[in-house]
């Protein structure tokens, strides 16, 4: 059968181009790697994570059921990776905005390694940039995107804690990382 314009412009919507990131080679120069294949074989690859906070309060999503791995599960204000050439703090403000609608100035605070499975036989292994952006709870206009977020919540670091504590299953395992490193994140 011959695929017409309009079916191979429908068939191009479908299925988008895969993301390309930065893989880290041993010598730790940076390489193009396809998102997905980093999350399957466990490569190292630069990611960025925000936490946005007011006070003692950070603000936590619950991924989308729909993610492609640890959906339903609570992290951090916003985590993800910078596309191929996007420097880490772009990737940072891009996806703040695309995921909770929000526009905070954000200031780099430290860059960690970690290691973790995570959902659907996947692993997470990143060098991953922090930053933090404060905001005012009473006043700040948290727009989720239903494909991304399916809640928010503010919680201060002894409540995290505690619901770690009480309910480890409910945090993303990054995320748990992050609470037991949380000295070491710089926020």
């Amino acid at each position: 059968m011959r695929q017409t314009h309009a079916t191979r412009a429908r068939v191009a919507e479908a299925a988008p181009e895969p993301l390309i990131i930065p893989g880290i080679a041993e010598d730790g120069s940076l390489y193009p790697l396809e998102k997905m294949e980093a999350h399957r074989t466990g490569a190292l690859h630069l990611a960025v994570s925000v936490f946005i906070m007011s006070g003692d309060a950070l603000l936590l999503q619950q991924r989308a059921p729909g993610k492609y791995h640890c959906g339903g599960l609570w992290a951090n204000t916003c985590c993800s990776h910078p596309a191929w050439g996007e420097t880490p703090v772009a990737s940072a403000h891009r996806r703040l905005t695309e995921e909770l609608g929000l526009s905070v100035a954000l200031r780099a605070c430290n860059v960690l390694d970690y290691a973790a499975d995570v959902t659907n036989g996947l692993r997470e292994h990143e060098r991953v940039h922090i930053f933090r952006g404060d905001a005012d709870v009473h006043t700040l206009r948290i727009v989720p995107d239903p494909d991304e977020v399916s809640d928010v919540r503010w919680m201060t670091r002894p409540e995290m804690q505690h619901a770690l504590r009480t309910a480890p299953h409910m945090f993303a395992p990054w995320f748990r990382i992050y609470l037991e490193r949380w000295d070491e994140l710089g926020v």
